[in-house]
């Protein structure tokens, strides 16, 4: 089983420099190959995965000799994200075809591999390729060989590493529970386990009260001239704002998710199309807020890892509309109708009514 561990770097100057250098030449070499892939592929029309004469980081270094100065395997892994793009895109037009990376918008990141030791841990120390040890923060242990490790940096020019690691599958002790999820924006979640106790999760909704605070830093940074240094301290402070909000919104995200995932067993979820959601403009802000991709794919994965079973319900499953206690199907309701009475005499709150027909799915 791989298994990745995020931890905070510190780098010294001339690391956080070899670091930046390194962003660089990969999406440099990246932009290179993707160039002459598509003169390529206009010529063709076809995968040009598929032909013989790639081109690969080595064709560029007699011409760049800067690509000589950083790690040769973070260049091949930049190869390797871009065969999996194109691989993507002729599997899945809709997935889109491969974009230039560009300095300014893209995650500022490189991966390179363990080979032979070259990276390894040693009294809070990482060594890596090309640079040697750098100090890290190991707030957590784990057992494994690692196999790739990957570094990045944010916006506000924190240093991270995540470190990918091969390990046995984890022991855990089975759960009996079952719970059904019902995902909204009143409230974040609904849920109701097998002995019918239902528990209402507050949507913390922190874009909503960081908002003043992220304008006021908007309109600080609209009124700096283009290019100035102080339009640069500027873009860090907005920078930082937005990096705080993410933080809070994943550590909610993480402890939630991992509280379900140690109580239960089976846990059923609705599945929402947020992206068809976010077309109704006035609910579009609140639910990019809460994240409930997010909030599945960390599900996905503690399942995947502790030996639990998820069920996402049919996008179609009218979880709402369907009386828990009858069975019945009743007429489509607004979204302002948050309470309701079946003609069997039952009378139902909207939210757990939901999660309740949902727990039925685990049997």
């Amino acid at each position: 089983m791989l298994k990745a561990y995020k931890f905070r770097l510190y780098p010294t100057k001339l690391q956080q420099e070899y670091f930046l250098k390194t962003f660089g030449c990969v999406r440099f070499v990246y932009n290179k190959m993707l160039e002459e892939r598509i003169r390529m592929y206009e010529e063709s029309k076809l995968n040009p995965n598929a032909k013989q004469k790639l081109p690969t980081p080595a064709k560029y270094k007699p011409e760049f000799p800067f690509l000589k100065e950083v790690d040769s395997l973070s260049l091949a892994n930049a190869q390797m994200d871009l065969n999996k793009a194109y691989d993507n895109f002729f599997r899945d037009k809709s997935v889109g075809f491969p974009k230039f990376k560009s300095k300014h918008s893209d995650r500022a990141s490189y991966t390179t591999n363990n080979q032979n030791g070259s990276v390894r841990i040693e009294n809070n120390r990482v060594k890596l390729p090309k640079i040697g040890f750098v100090k890290f923060k190991q707030h957590r242990s784990f057992q494994g060989i690692i196999k790739s490790v990957t570094v990045s940096m944010t916006k506000t020019g924190i240093f991270f590493i995540s470190i990918l690691v091969i390990q046995d599958e984890e022991k855990w002790i089975p759960a009996k529970s079952k719970i059904g999820i019902d995902l909204g924006l009143e409230h974040f979640a609904i849920m109701t386990n097998d002995e019918m106790i239902s528990e209402k999760i507050d949507n913390p909704r922190f874009i909503r009260k960081s908002e003043e605070k992220i304008k006021k830093s908007q309109r600080a940074l609209s009124r700096k001239k283009i290019g100035s240094r102080n339009r640069e301290k500027a873009k860090v402070i907005l920078a930082k704002k937005h990096e705080k909000i993410a933080n809070q919104r994943r550590d909610f995200l993480h402890k939630l998710s991992k509280r379900i995932v140690d109580e239960n067993q089976v846990i059923v979820v609705e599945t929402l199309r947020s992206k068809n959601l976010m077309k109704n403009h006035k609910v579009a802000k609140s639910i990019g807020d809460v994240s409930w991709y997010e909030f599945i794919r960390q599900l996905t994965y503690k399942c995947k890892f502790y030996g639990r079973t998820l069920i996402k319900a049919d996008q179609w499953y009218s979880s709402t509309q369907i009386c828990s206690s009858c069975g019945v199907k009743g007429e489509k309701k607004q979204l302002d109708v948050r309470e309701w009475t079946c003609t069997c005499g039952a009378h139902h709150d909207r939210d757990i009514n939901a999660s309740i027909n949902l727990l039925m799915l685990a049997d």
